[in-house]
């Protein structure tokens, strides 16, 4: 490993590395080796150092590992990388050994090292070992994105996802930050009372919510299947079962439709119920958890999003949303009689409206159209129309409407909840209209889920039922622009040849 060793190496930069883990293979034989133990992380050595003063050595020896970010003079100096932070490496004639020495040309950035060394802080103040043994952990064979502009192309960045958090602080810190989230939003559940339980993820028949499935196939049982697009339906088993009176799961559900800025194919909700509540009680639920998990991650229920400044600090606005399409476009829903009515003034105020929309579709559009972009701070929008709440029970002395809530922030929906339904007539009715509906539609593979309605005419407590898009949540708290800012591995185009 010496100059002319390293002079006749290729002009090619992988080629170069290749040449070099050729003859590191050479020297030293194990490139690649099982076992090294470092004695401390960086963000420890940090803290155990903090009071160090310049120019001042500590006494102790060290040994640490990561990845290679920067080289200066000949490797030299080095700062090194792990999951917790950097730390500079300093190997000099005076205090490192020759055989440590002549691995400094072999090294690239990128690649991950091992340094056993003494503790010192430099005149500047720079937290220093003085590398005493230096061992190859991991040759790479790619050079590393330019350190200062990391991965430019977005598309690069999410199909790539190893490169932009080696290379985008920023992107490391959101997902650290999404740990972070989706800890908080179990522990609170559990502190909370709720217990944790996992259902099914492949499903014979697809329900709890109206979205297209993803369609499989179990060759042993010789069934059709689906990937869940929602776990409500088992998740109120566990109610009626009587194994726990507050439920919640957090899981993945699969929908096959669009993508966007705030839809990915597979994402992650919390969903839970709570027997003996109703949809009130939820609402402080959704409170104090939103509230919490702010202060978790900006140590505030204040913080920004973009150029706005969002408060989770409650109580949230409450809202029924006819008050609110009432109070945004002047249309009086509840005095409305009939959805030739509810048709006629949509129409009338510009409004595209379909020929067989019901009275609750028409406002729940002109809703979703004109009030949804207005709900910048989190709000609760209540008493939805029955029309679309298939899972509600009415609101008393309305039976248009269920007492339902959505809550919205940021112009986005992030939580909806019901008071449950829970009479089995009335349930199985709703289903077999939502069944129709859906054949109607052309969706031919929709049928009726017995086994649910089975477990319900056995029995479901009163309760209260929540979903939370995780993904959305953790979007507003760590101000990302995008649904594939805050999941590791989005969903993406196949790649371009």
């Amino acid at each position: 490993m010496n100059d002319k060793t390293e002079t006749a190496l290729s002009s090619d930069p992988t080629e170069v590395r290749r040449q070099k883990l050729g003859q590191l293979r050479e020297t030293i034989g194990d490139v690649y080796p099982a076992h090294f133990h470092r004695t401390m992380t960086n963000a420890e050595l940090a803290e155990k150092y903090e009071g160090l003063e310049p120019d001042t050595e500590s006494g102790d020896i060290v040994t640490v590992a990561g990845r290679v970010y920067s080289s200066r003079n000949s490797g030299m100096f080095m700062d090194i990388h792990d999951a917790s932070g950097k730390i500079q490496i300093f190997s000099h004639k005076d205090t490192t050994p020759e055989e440590a020495r002549a691995l400094l040309p072999m090294i690239d950035l990128g690649d991950i090292i091992g340094v056993t060394g003494a503790v010192r802080r430099t005149k500047r103040g720079e937290l220093t070992i003085n590398a005493h043994e230096i061992v190859m952990l991991t040759k790479t064979l790619l050079p590393m994105p330019e350190k200062w502009h990391g991965v430019a192309d977005v598309e690069i960045r999410y199909r790539k996802r190893h490169l932009d958090i080696m290379t985008n602080e920023e992107s490391k810190l959101r997902f650290q930050q999404r740990s972070k989230i989706v800890s908080g939003i179990r522990r609170f559940m559990e502190n909370d009372g709720f217990m944790e339980v996992e259902t099914p993820m492949l499903h014979s028949v697809y329900g709890g919510a109206t979205a297209e499935p993803f369609k499989t196939h179990h060759n042993t049982l010789k069934l059709d299947m689906y990937l869940r697009i929602a776990p409500e339906l088992f998740l109120k088993r566990t109610l009626v079962s009587g194994l726990t009176d507050k439920v919640f799961e957090i899981n993945r559900n699969f929908r096959n439709e669009g993508v966007s800025t705030r839809h990915n194919p597979e994402f992650t909700m919390m969903e839970c119920y709570w027997a003996y509540a109703d949809y009130e009680d939820i609402m402080d639920l959704v409170e104090r958890l939103f509230a919490e998990l702010a202060v978790k991650i900006h140590g505030s229920t204040e913080f920004a999003y973009g150029d706005k400044e969002i408060s989770f600090k409650g109580p949230f606005k409450r809202v029924p949303m006819p008050d609110a399409v009432k109070e945004v476009t002047g249309i009086d829903f509840l005095a409305m009689k009939s959805d030739e009515e509810a048709r006629a003034a949509a129409r009338a105020a510009g409004f595209e409206i379909e020929k067989d929309w019901t009275w609750g579709e028409c406002l729940a559009f002109i809703f979703e159209e004109k009030v949804e972009p207005t709900l910048i701070q989190p709000s609760h929008v209540t008493h939805f129309p029955k029309d679309i709440s298939p899972f509600a029970k009415e609101v008393p002395g309305e039976p248009r409407l269920v007492e339902r809530f959505e809550t919205y922030c940021n112009t986005w929906e992030l939580g909806n909840a019901f008071s449950e339904l829970n009479d089995p007539e009335e349930q199985r009715a709703r289903m077999v209209e939502q069944l129709e509906q859906a054949h109607a539609r052309g969706e031919k593979a929709k049928q009726l889920d017995d086994e649910f309605l089975d477990a319900i005419d056995q029995g479901m407590p009163p309760a209260g039922g929540l979903g939370i898009g995780v993904d959305r949540l953790i979007m507003l708290l760590t101000n990302a622009p995008s649904i594939r800012d805050v999941i590791l591995f989005p969903a993406r185009r196949a790649k371009a040849d």
